[in-house]
């Protein structure tokens, strides 16, 4: 039985661990990478661009020429902001990492190749500007300029990769594919998973995850990570409620019927009725 990923104790284990780090880093990305040292919670002081903000998992190549950042996330964190929030963010901290590079250049060149790798393991809730959902299963992002034909020049090879296995597409390359499937079967099929065991990272990641090779402290540790995210969803949507009602009574006040308030405020007209008899 797996240990799930969508669990931070769980995914640090994982992605921190050498073999598995670099085997997922030569299968999303194509290159290959020697790391001397793997890091959780980065954080850069001073600050950059005067956002203080932390990194899941990084690490710089032995020679310095490549950093590569690894970010986890289960669920909207700023689920009343606008719906592009999650990629707002992480887009700004891979811009972040390119512009880290200036404090120790005398000149505007960026040596080191930046790549952001994102884990999604809840399904988008996001749109295009054109309303259209995304459902895509892998998204790329290069910092390359290109010509009016289209032909793209080779300048700078910074990378941000999002992975998402809730939208499998039958074009996933399949070295993709095997990470993903680890990621949603440890999830939603942790007791009988499907996983090519061929893959030496996959192989060893398995090994890692296995809920009866966890330690006593780990399993500890992730029960409370997981203990306190259901605290913070159930705060999280104990104040969406908390905010319905007073619209709800607002628009009592104002004199809406029943019908408007519901709609408004996503209330049952039910509910609507029960809070103007307790008025």
């Amino acid at each position: 039985m797996l240990a799930n990923l969508d669990n931070e104790v769980i995914f640090k284990k994982a992605f921190t661990d050498k073999t598995v780090f670099k085997a997922f880093v030569r299968d999303i990305l194509g290159i290959e990478i020697e790391v001397d040292k793997i890091e959780t919670e980065k954080k850069f002081d001073p600050e950059i661009g005067y956002v203080d903000f932390e990194l899941d998992i990084f690490a710089e190549s032995v020679d310095k020429r490549v950093c590569v950042e690894i970010q986890r996330v289960e669920y909207d964190p700023h689920p009343s902001a606008p719906l592009r929030t999650g990629f707002d963010r992480f887009l700004h901290y891979f811009l972040m990492l390119i512009a880290e590079q200036q404090r120790s250049s005398k000149e505007y060149g960026i040596d080191r190749t930046v790549y952001v790798i994102v884990v999604l393991t809840a399904p988008y809730k996001i749109s295009e500007k054109n309303g259209k959902p995304i459902l895509d299963e892998v998204l790329l992002l290069k910092l390359n300029p290109q010509t009016l034909q289209g032909e793209i020049r080779e300048l700078y090879g910074h990378q941000f990769v999002c992975l998402n296995p809730n939208h499998p597409n039958e074009g996933t390359p399949q070295q993709i594919r095997d990470w993903l499937d680890l990621i949603y079967q440890s999830i939603h099929s942790p007791e009988r998973p499907v996983l090519n065991i061929q893959n030496e990272g996959i192989k060893r990641a398995i090994e890692l995850i296995s809920f009866d090779k966890l330690t006593p402290e780990e399993r500890t540790l992730a029960k409370n990570k997981e203990a306190a995210r259901i605290t913070l969803a159930k705060t999280e949507e104990y104040a969406k409620r908390a905010e319905k009602i007073e619209n709800a009574k607002s628009g009592i006040a104002k004199g809406y019927n029943n019908h408007i308030i519901a709609d408004i405020t996503g209330l049952t007209i039910q509910e609507v009725e029960a809070l103007r008899n307790a008025n």
